[in-house]
């Protein structure tokens, strides 16, 4: 995946989106990006581009307002970011009057430059209850309360749950933008309106990435052996360490030939761990994120017998001076922390 880790804002304008309201109130100025609005914005998009829950994403061949008005400003036919910013604002101001379920929101459009080119960020900042002081003053004596404020943004702690940041449109190119969709999660997600930032607003469709390829292999793998191994914690420590070890030392991993090598003398298992694995949407060949696995396997977190919870980093768990697997030989294992100088309880 292209990590995104130089992060320039340009500009940024925001509007008021409340589907409660007959018009949306477009801003005619941009933000004036004094220290800490430019903290402020720059966190919220630092932790939308690291975000696990980014996709890549191409435009539909269909004509979208969104598409069209926004690669008409990267590609420089038109430079005036407010008007770019309030015609987004109306648009998905009418997508939220369609569906009054949809939670009403600033929007902050920012012009970005970053190592991976220029691109227009798309921050749809929903509101979150705060609270502050109210002082009155009553028979001259001082009063103070606390009242609620409904159309509270998102604090630089909280996580956007849709953004998007557009790129210019070439040829050949991989994918066109990065998008956030969180979902909410309801009984029924079409009361709510599922989908309609990404098919309603954005005009596009979500594409695998090499992070989500490893992710869904890794968690696929887990799961099945999970399901199929449960009474054998040599051989599953075995299947579960071998894994590792692929995404490790490869920069691809076949699952056809994983499979094999796992399951030798078992084709049964070999065939079932191979078409589970590739039933969550994976080719039989898969590229892996090596920077995302070495952020993920960085730490081993283990649940034992459902009474033991080890945390351990991948250092120390392959380090036989400190922590070791005993095979019994009847299928049980066991784990041996070793030398043991200071520890605490938490």
């Amino acid at each position: 995946m292209e990590y995104i880790n130089d992060i320039n804002i340009q500009e940024a304008i925001i509007h008021i989106v409340d589907s409660n309201a007959e018009e949306p109130v477009l801003n005619e100025y941009s933000l004036e990006l004094n220290e800490d609005i430019y903290k402020f914005i720059h966190r919220h998009i630092e932790k939308c581009f690291k975000d696990e829950e980014l996709k890549y994403a191409v435009f539909n061949p269909e004509r979208n307002i969104v598409k069209e008005s926004v690669q008409d400003y990267l590609n420089g036919i038109d430079n005036n970011l407010i008007g770019l910013s309030q015609e987004l604002a109306r648009q998905l101001f009418i997508i939220m009057k369609g569906n009054l379920n949809i939670p009403s929101c600033d929007l902050i459009i920012v012009s970005l430059v970053t190592d991976q080119g220029p691109m227009i960020g798309i921050l749809k900042m929903d509101y979150v209850k705060n609270f502050t002081h109210k002082v009155d003053f009553v028979e001259n004596k001082i009063g103070i309360d606390i009242v609620p404020q409904a159309a509270g943004l998102p604090g630089s702690s909280q996580r956007i749950q849709k953004a998007a940041f557009i790129k210019p449109i070439r040829e050949n190119q991989r994918y066109d933008l990065m998008v956030i969709d969180k979902q909410r999660k309801s009984k029924d997600e079409e009361e709510y309106g599922a989908n309609y930032f990404i098919s309603n607003f954005l005009g596009c469709s979500i594409i695998s990435n090499e992070r989500d390829m490893t992710k869904t292999f890794l968690k696929a793998a887990e799961n099945w052996t999970r399901s199929n191994i449960t009474e054998d914690a040599d051989k599953a420590e075995r299947i579960r360490t071998a894994v590792k070890s692929k995404l490790k030392e490869e920069e691809k991993i076949n699952i056809d030939e994983l499979s094999n090598e796992l399951f030798k003398e078992e084709p049964e298992a070999k065939n079932n761990f191979s078409n589970y694995v590739k039933s969550h949407g994976l080719e039989e060949e898969i590229a892996i994120d090596k920077q995302w696995v070495e952020k993920k396997l960085k730490r081993v977190r283990l649940k034992i017998d459902k009474d033991i919870d080890l945390y351990i980093n991948e250092e120390a768990y392959h380090d036989n001076s400190k922590f070791e697997i005993h095979r019994n030989g009847d299928g049980s294992i066991n784990m041996i922390i070793k030398h043991i100088i200071n520890y605490i309880e938490k």
